[in-house]
């Protein structure tokens, strides 16, 4: 008989030490996004990003995870994820994905937001807006969700509904749980799906990342054994955020205002702990 994997679920300490890493994060990736201009390497972004972690004594989740050499994923164009920081020189229409994590006091946190370098490609702006909206669609849906499979099915109803040419949701690479480690049970999915998952209770902390493409949903994994490639070339975006579930209701933690400004409009207030 099989088991699934046990979840951990945090006390309201644990996510206010979430919390602080979550606020780390955001910083870094703000500094990551601002030195995101035509002309900067994929490992000046890198380097950005690393300095904001040292002064706040914070460390990275990413480096070394599994033998991984950067502290962000940096995924350019095709790439849809995974990509590594390196002598890339961003150029004007191109998009990419900025991936990266904080950890303090052992708790840790993960996000993801879509860059487009210089005048964008209208196509490169409707997949990025598409993907962001569809990541505040889900955790809008986790406020009052009864399983993690509501995440997956409220993106997926917000990516079907949208008008034009359908994007496509990735399949093989979906959210996860976020604690002690950074991937942890349950898998979140970004699709309607027949298994619901567990329910939903006060002390889940979730990574919500769902990952959208201009073309076909086949990918493949480069020789560096790490980046991720749509198999048809075509373009990718990546957002994502770290969000937990408690008492009084979801705070996303990995947001500079808790997720308010996104989620008010969808009829979600973040309810913040008090330290």
């Amino acid at each position: 008989m099989f088991r699934q994997p046990k979840i951990e679920y945090k006390t309201n300490h644990q996510i206010l030490t979430m919390r602080e890493a979550g606020i780390v994060l955001s910083r870094a990736l703000d500094t990551a996004v601002s030195a995101a201009t035509v002309g900067a390497t994929t490992d000046d972004l890198n380097t950005a990003f690393e300095a904001v972690l040292k002064e706040a004594g914070a460390t990275s989740n990413f480096l070394g995870y599994h033998g991984f050499p950067k502290s962000i994923c940096t995924s350019v164009n095709a790439e849809v994820v995974h990509g590594i920081p390196g002598s890339y020189v961003l150029r004007d229409g191109d998009i990419l994905s900025i991936d990266g994590g904080a950890v303090v006091d052992g708790w840790h946190s993960d996000s993801a937001r879509t860059v487009l370098v210089g005048p964008p490609r209208p196509e490169d702006v409707r997949l990025s807006e598409a993907t962001e909206a569809a990541m505040w669609h889900g955790i809008a849906a986790l406020a009052s969700a009864k399983f993690v499979g509501d995440i997956g099915a409220a993106v997926d109803d917000y990516v079907s509904g949208l008008p034009g040419k359908r994007l496509g949701i990735l399949q093989d690479y979906v959210g996860h749980g976020i604690g002690t480690q950074m991937h942890q049970a349950p898998d979140v999915l970004n699709y309607r799906s027949t298994h619901r998952g567990p329910k939903v209770r006060p002390g889940l902390c979730l990574a919500i990342e769902p990952m959208l493409v201009l073309g076909g949903l086949d990918t493949k994994v480069l020789a560096d054994d790490w980046t991720v490639v749509t198999s048809d070339g075509k373009r990718a975006s990546q957002w994502e955020h770290t969000v937990a579930v408690h008492d009084g209701g979801i705070w996303v933690l990995s947001a500079a205002d808790g997720g308010v400004s996104a989620l008010e409009p969808l009829g979600v207030t973040p309810v913040p702990l008090e330290g």
